[in-house]
């Protein structure tokens, strides 16, 4: 079920929120300031987050700043601030999308859909080829291929399906942070916090066990690994 993040000082905004998107079958976490809202994101992984500005200990924007650190959530801005240089600023830091207040909530609901959507073919788009492997991130699947067979004749109702990896669903999740990152530097600090939380950010013995797993599953050397790159001191690469 999907679920939405409502961030908001206002209580009776809240409640009502929470009502409607719940009739329409949305499971639905709330957060009354920014500190909360960044511990529920790692936490529980929402799916969208409608996030006010105007909250009683950080400013919107730097919950959006935080979360862009590490994180590629939709983010619905839901604000009073009707002012353009306010739409600007938020959209910059790395909002998707702006509603003023006060708000139709049909209108509202329709750009929750839209920011679905939009991750959904994001999502979607994301089958990457590493070495001898396939991997479809929406599926979770990855396939190993087969190499073609050297005898003459043999008819294709003889040939094996290509085998599949399994892995563990932390390992899914550190393999597609790495991913949708190529090239990229993603740091200890970020796979730890996005995966298990703030509180575990600096358990580095955990992720280079998981990183470990991963290796001796995608790459032919794990010991000289191809792909999946060490930055001593600071994170993990994938390297296309």
């Amino acid at each position: 079920m999907t679920r939405i993040l409502i961030v908001d000082d206002e209580s009776q905004l809240l409640r009502a929120l929470r009502i409607n998107l719940r009739a329409r079958h949305y499971e639905v976490d709330t957060a009354a300031d920014g500190a909360t809202a960044l511990s529920a994101v790692a936490r529980r992984s929402p799916d969208v987050v409608v996030l006010d500005l105007g909250l009683p200990d950080i400013d919107g924007l730097e919950v959006i700043t935080g979360l862009r650190g590490w994180t590629q959530v939709p983010i619905i801005v839901l604000s009073g601030r009707a002012d353009p240089a306010n739409k600007i600023q938020a959209l910059d830091a790395g909002a998707d999308d702006y509603v003023t207040k006060p708000f139709n909530m049909d209108e509202l609901l329709a750009r929750i859909r839209a920011a679905l959507r939009h991750q959904a073919s994001t999502d979607l788009g994301q089958r990457i080829v590493l070495g001898d492997y396939t991997i479809d991130l929406a599926a979770h699947r990855i396939t190993r291929r087969i190499p073609a067979p050297t005898g003459a004749g043999q008819p294709p109702a003889l040939l094996s399906s290509p085998p599949t990896v399994h892995l563990t669903p932390t390992e899914w999740k550190i393999l597609a942070l790495l991913l949708r990152h190529p090239g990229a530097l993603v740091e200890s600090q970020r796979l730890l916090t996005e995966i298990w939380g703030p509180r575990y950010r600096t358990d580095t013995d955990s992720l280079r066990f998981h990183i470990a797993g991963l290796r001796r599953k995608l790459e032919s050397d794990p010991a000289h690994p191809r792909y999946l790159l060490t930055e001593a001191g600071l994170g993990y690469r994938y390297q296309p």
